[in-house]
């Protein structure tokens, strides 16, 4: 069997670091039982924070998230079930938008890209289990009933991992139930005339003394219309005529079904020693539909492309994947973990376009078909001390590898493009991680952590008309320190020193083009370019610092502040420019991912949480939550102002408040979150507007009785379009867009039942 050339990367790891990563492997017979929920605080109190703190799987115990938030030295929230399901949310993502400094990338109510910090194309690491998931799976279509908890770290950790720029968002799937048998939820989502049923069911039962089980399975079906109306003008600068006038007005459908499953059996092999397997399957599938005008105004020097079109697509998501883990504990607070997971994933697509005349004759077909199957394993190993002095030591070894097989047609009027390319694409990649971690328990004022990683990525491609080879490495050493005033104090500061980075994806680095759907052949224009690969990109690396202040309230609440700043090398930003290419005889405007220098990226985040009868002992006893986030950055190569990071905006804020009346069986809440509007220099050509995006959600929850509930629920009342605009110069002509797209609500209704 030949090596994998990225394994060659272990010769360059520092000596101490490998020889502790080595030690977990060699030492593998054993760690703690992954406690259940009810057994985790003994775990607890045999260890000092950082094994409670740091660990993927484990913080668990019964311990509010608040006071887990406050026993952690790396500066971590944590959400609960029951803020995660308070809203009735149709998906995650729809969650973490009232997260403190979170925001989404898509338009109100329909959730998008995760972004921390505002800061989106890759910088947040998400994680699902502590694993990343692969291409095609999306937040998006993961139903909150599946979640137990969410994790976020402000910074980046050893064990986590540093490709965490902004920070970690890690999705912790649902664990044992405390004492129900079975839990089942079934809902019914209402947008406009669209209804969307779902259904959910978790079983906790055990076999004898020494095994036991949690399954959770989960169906949904969604259908959704989007409206577009759209307007293009084109001017000449020196003599500020216009020149075209285009307005597309439309809609577009989409249906989506999907199944998700996920257990975990715990199996307790006696004395001190344990297995755990943690199976995981989504299914889902969608079928879209979308009809477009195109009207230009007469007397226009471009040529109208077409006059109307209608695309109909239909796309599959299979992934299944299991983990399993061992663990054993060696006594006096060490313990060794080997974890081994492996798995899969398909994603089909396939759609057609029809563009028609005026006249409403065909003009143009083009249709696509892909076909994406990724294929890959794990394996870690981690040991875990407890050294004297209150020194908690963890070290750790990580292989990763995934394959990945693409199959593409395109073809236009029946006939392939892009033939010199292929349409298959063979690709694999390689990773190899070691990391030492020490946690110390200074004194009852002072918690310090300490981590170094190192991280080593190989990424290759091959075709019949372009191999692909990329290598990357990254030392990361990360600092964390908390400290009290004095031991009982309720205050407490916190302080990071960290180095982070964001690599390439394979879609960044692979050459293969992609033709703009609208102008196929031909002149295209600088707004709608081709797209292509950057096999030569270096990955980014970011220097980071974080301050925050934590007051915590004797009844649970919090105040807090946290400062971050981050100074990136080498951002990656796709640059449009006119090319000379090998698939067409003309040259072609060419949108590519370049590494274009350096940024800073800072702000500061502000939360609360109480009850107001804390701070105001007459006052009803409603819960608030909110925060506020304020962000800056700015792109040293790129002229200002607002030469921000793609996607940022200046900031985010979240309000909400939840009341459980007195004498009577119901609890009602809403929440406000806003983004406000922004500009963003992309460069010295282009520029946007992103609109404001206001989303006002309520519930209300009927206690039937101790074992049934059913919530009701409407998301993104007072519903507003959600408009953004754009420029881009070419030469002495200036192209203007404008997007303008509506938003509704969704009500939704849920029955929960514990039998």
């Amino acid at each position: 069997m030949r090596i994998p050339h990225s394994l060659l990367y272990l010769a360059n790891i520092p000596r101490t670091v490998l020889a502790l990563a080595a030690l977990t492997c060699m030492s593998a017979t054993a760690q703690i039982p992954p406690t259940p929920p009810a057994a985790d605080a003994e775990s607890k109190d045999a260890k000092p924070a950082s094994q409670t703190t740091l660990d993927r799987v484990e913080v668990t115990g019964t311990a509010s998230e608040t006071e887990q938030r406050r026993a952690s030295t790396a500066s971590k929230i944590i959400i609960g079930k029951e803020d995660i399901e308070r809203f009735g949310d149709s998906s995650v993502s729809e969650v973490l938008k009232r997260l403190p400094g979170v925001t989404t990338g898509g338009p109100p109510g329909r959730g998008g890209d995760v972004r921390m910090r505002g800061m989106g194309g890759g910088y947040t690491q998400l994680l699902v289990n502590g694993e990343r998931m692969p291409p095609g799976f999306s937040l998006d279509n993961l139903p909150p009933d599946q979640v137990e908890r969410i994790e976020v770290l402000r910074a980046p950790t050893a064990e986590y991992g540093a490709r965490a720029v902004a920070g970690t968002i890690n999705i912790v799937l649902k664990e044992a139930l405390k004492k129900t048998l079975n839990e089942v939820k079934l809902g019914l989502g209402a947008e406009q005339d669209r209804l969307s049923p779902s259904a959910s069911w978790t079983r906790n039962d055990k076999f004898g003394e020494h095994i036991a089980y949690t399954l959770t399975l989960s169906v949904n079906k969604s259908d959704s219309r989007d409206d577009n109306d759209t307007r293009t003008r084109w001017y000449d600068l020196p003599t500020g005529n216009q020149l075209l006038d285009q307005h597309e007005t439309g809609y577009g459908t989409n249906h989506r079904e999907g199944v998700h499953l996920n257990g975990r059996v715990q199996i307790g092999l006696g004395q001190g020693e344990s297995l755990i397997l943690m199976p995981f399957f989504v299914m889902s599938q969608s079928n879209s539909f979308t009809q477009s005008q195109l009207d230009q105004a007469a007397g226009g020097v471009i040529a109208q492309p077409y006059a109307s079109y209608t695309s109909e697509g239909d796309g599959r998501f299979t992934m299944m994947r299991t983990n399993a883990q061992w663990q054993k504990n060696l006594g006096d607070g060490n313990r060794v973990e080997l974890r081994y997971g492996v798995g899969g994933g398909t994603y089909e697509s396939h759609s057609v376009r029809n563009e028609l005349d005026t006249t409403g004759a065909l003009n143009r077909t083009v249709a696509d078909q892909s076909s994406t199957k990724e294929n890959g394993w794990n394996l870690t190993g981690k040991l875990s001390q407890q050294l004297a002095s209150e020194h908690s030591l963890v070290s750790g070894l990580e292989l990763d590898s995934s394959k990945r097989r693409q199959s593409r047609t395109t073809l236009q009027n029946g006939l392939p493009i892009l033939t010199d390319f292929g349409d298959d694409l063979n690709a694999s990649s390689m990773r190899v991680a070691t990391y030492i971690q020490d946690e110390w328990n200074a004194s009852k004022q002072i918690s310090a952590y300490a981590g170094l990683r190192w991280e080593g990525i190989e990424t290759s491609s091959d075709s019949d008309a372009y191999d692909v080879r990329n290598r990357s490495s990254v030392l990361t050493p990360l600092l964390h320190a908390t400290w009290r005033p004095d031991e009982k104090s309720r205050d407490q500061w916190r302080t990071s020193l960290t180095r982070s980075y964001k690599s390439a994806t394979l879609s960044d680095l692979i050459a293969r083009p992609s033709i703009s759907q609208r102008f196929p052949t031909g002149a295209n224009e600088v707004g709608s370019p081709d797209r292509a690969g950057n096999p030569n990109l270096a990955p980014e690396l970011a220097r980071g610092f974080e301050l925050a202040y934590e007051h915590y309230l004797d009844k649970g609440g919090l105040l807090s502040a946290n400062f971050f700043h981050r100074r990136i090398s080498d951002l990656m930003r796709n640059v449009v420019a006119l090319e000379d290419v090998s698939w067409s005889t003309d040259k072609r405007w060419v949108s590519r991912p370049q590494n274009v220098g350096n940024a800073t990226a800072q702000g500061i985040e502000l939360e609360a949480k109480f009850r107001l009868d804390e701070m105001w002992p007459t006052a009803l006893p409603v819960s608030v939550r909110t925060n506020v986030s304020f962000f800056d950055s700015s792109v040293d190569q790129v002229p200002g102002p607002n030469n921000r990071l793609e996607g940022q905006p200046k900031g985010t804020a979240n309000i909400g408040a939840d009341y459980k009346f007195r004498g009577l069986p119901l609890s009602v809440g809403a929440s406000v979150n806003y983004t406000p509007a922004y500009d963003l220099q992309l460069s010295d050509i282009q520029s946007n507007t992103m609109g404001a995006k206001v989303v006002t959600d309520a519930f209300l929850v009927w206690f039937i009785n101790p074992k049934a509930q059913l919530r009701l629920s409407a998301n993104n009342l007072a519903p507003r379009d959600y408009l953004n605009t754009s420029s881009i110069l070419s030469g002495t002509q200036r192209q203007d867009n404008e997007s303008d797209n509506p938003s509704h609500i969704r009500w939704g209704a849920r029955l929960e039942l514990k039998l």
